[in-house]
């Protein structure tokens, strides 16, 4: 039985993405997407606004947010989440609308 008219999910759900593939981290490969947005949508209807990535430590940031910007464009969901206290100005120019910044903020981890 459904609450009458609450709605128990979170407003806003992003997929993360592990665009380089790196063993260490969340997400699911690119490839995989269009598949698990179909079963989210379909089957447990889920209402997706974004996507979202911490690519690598490697300096090339931008490579990743670019392939970022792609995707959202082609399965047309409007938020991106990219972009951390280090690249976040670079996330800017491929129009992230979330980053993590919190090292700017907060300072470095001890």
């Amino acid at each position: 039985m459904k609450n009458s008219g609450e709605n128990c999910l979170p407003n806003e759900l992003f997929i993360q993405l592990n665009l380089a593939k790196e063993l260490g981290k969340n997400g699911i490969y690119p490839e995989r997407l269009p598949g698990l947005l179909k079963e989210l949508q379909k089957d447990i209807t889920l209402k997706i606004d974004g996507l979202m990535c911490i690519p690598p430590n490697d300096n090339k940031s931008e490579i990743y947010f670019s392939k970022m910007r792609k995707l959202s464009e082609q399965i047309n969901l409007p938020e991106l989440s990219m972009g951390m206290s280090d690249d976040y100005l670079k996330a800017c120019e491929y129009k992230t609308t979330f980053f993590r910044i919190g090292s700017k903020i907060f300072g470095e981890r001890n």
